[in-house]
């Protein structure tokens, strides 16, 4: 037996079984690459889905978060510290306009609390939240409400609500069913877990424009989307639009826990004492790494090297021609590949045969997310080797 092999078996043993068994066990990483336990080598495009924005044991992050672990690591949100305070008035600065932050654990949280601050502007006079069909928020209990995939929700209902899906990139219909008996849209600027799905161009705008003038709240969850996933601090700042409030996680801080809220406008002052809270979101050696990504990020022009790389990969897929190989789509470096069939979970299992580690999102849709760091040389390696995957997956 080797030594994944028998980490499998002592995962079987005692994990609960909401993630099934994994393929490989990760020993160490550096940079774009990780080794498993057995010391075979991966270039990771997963990124551990969105997360790792500077790779794997970036002398930044590892720097701060050792000198921040050696002074406090924690201190309850009873009281302050620098790193907090300093990532707060940061993350500010992104959205052009007085903004208010709320720092929590991760994704879901961050769209809890937006939530509850929905909930509380409106203090009963409205409930209803308008999200989109294929959308993907997070699996507490508010956030898979506005969730949509069924799959996901229907074992868990009844779900907080009242809740109304609508298609996504359809303007029409989204005017259609936001009221002004709506409290607030939730949208992604792409949607991430339903295959990197882009809108109609104009689409954010007209949901700023259909929250205007019904006086809901503008969500957009930028959890897999911001700090640099897709060239910009915000897709939806690509975009022009300012909302009430986003959610941001993932890549934020580079694989320390951390979500945030950010909200502007009314929807900054809702909150007053004792109406939320989080006991470990917004510790000092997660808002420390926070930090050293964003520094990093600005310091090092991340944003026009993942557009950059990103344009390089999109032109190399459009080179290939190949009977499994549908399409591409994406924006920075967030890529999904659309196959022709139902073969995304060979084409994993394939790529990492090859020395890449992907993610089938999608039965037929292959994601892409890998750090920001990726050179270009590890770029078109990939490419370099996408047939041989393709055939191998048929």
């Amino acid at each position: 037996m080797t030594t994944n092999e028998a980490m499998q078996a002592r995962w079987d043993a005692v994990m609960m079984r909401n993630y099934g068994t994994p393929p490989i066990a990760i020993s160490r990483g550096e940079g774009a690459r990780v080794w498993d336990v057995e010391g075979r080598e991966y270039l990771d495009l997963l990124g551990g889905i969105a997360v790792s924005s500077l790779g794997h044991a970036h002398p930044a992050i590892v720097d701060a978060v050792t000198r921040q672990a050696s002074q406090v690591m924690h201190t309850s949100n009873f009281y302050m510290h620098e790193p907090g305070i300093a990532l707060a008035e940061r993350l500010a600065r992104l959205l052009g306009e007085p903004t208010r932050v709320f720092l929590c654990q991760d994704g879901a949280t961050a769209n809890e609390a937006a939530l509850k601050i929905v909930r509380k502007h409106f203090q009963g006079e409205r409930a209803e939240i308008v999200s989109t069909n294929g959308s993907f928020h997070g699996r507490t209990l508010g956030a898979l409400s506005v969730t949509g995939n069924p799959a996901k929700r229907i074992p868990f209902e009844p779900l907080p609500g009242p809740v109304t899906f609508v298609d996504f990139g359809d303007v029409n219909a989204l005017s259609a069913a936001v009221t002004r008996s709506t409290a607030a849209v939730i949208l992604e600027p792409l949607q991430g877990e339903g295959g990197i799905i882009a809108p109609t161009e104009g689409y954010l705008q007209g949901a700023r424009e259909i929250c205007d003038r019904t006086g809901a709240l503008l969500i957009i969850d930028e959890v897999q989307s911001g700090i640099g996933r897709t060239g910009a601090w915000l897709a939806s700042g690509s975009a022009g639009v300012v909302p009430d409030i986003v959610t941001l996680a993932k890549g934020l801080a580079g694989g320390m826990p951390l979500g945030a809220v950010l909200a502007t406008g009314l929807a900054a002052t809702t909150f007053a004492p004792g109406d939320h809270g989080s006991t470990f979101g917004g510790n000092p050696v997660s808002c420390a790494a926070a930090l050293a990504v964003l520094e990093t990020i600005e310091r090092d022009g991340l944003l026009s090297h993942v557009t950059a790389v990103g344009q390089r990969w999109a032109a190399g897929f459009d080179s290939i021609v190949h009977p499994l190989l549908a399409s591409h789509r994406g924006v920075g470096l967030w890529r999904a590949l659309e196959l022709s069939d139902d073969k995304a979970p060979q084409f994993e299992a394939a790529a990492r045969r090859h020395g890449f580690l992907v993610n089938a999102v999608r039965p037929n849709a292959i994601r892409l997310a890998p750090p920001l760091i990726l050179t270009n040389e590890q770029a078109d390696s990939f490419l370099a080797t996408l047939p041989a995957i393709l055939d191998h997956s048929l």
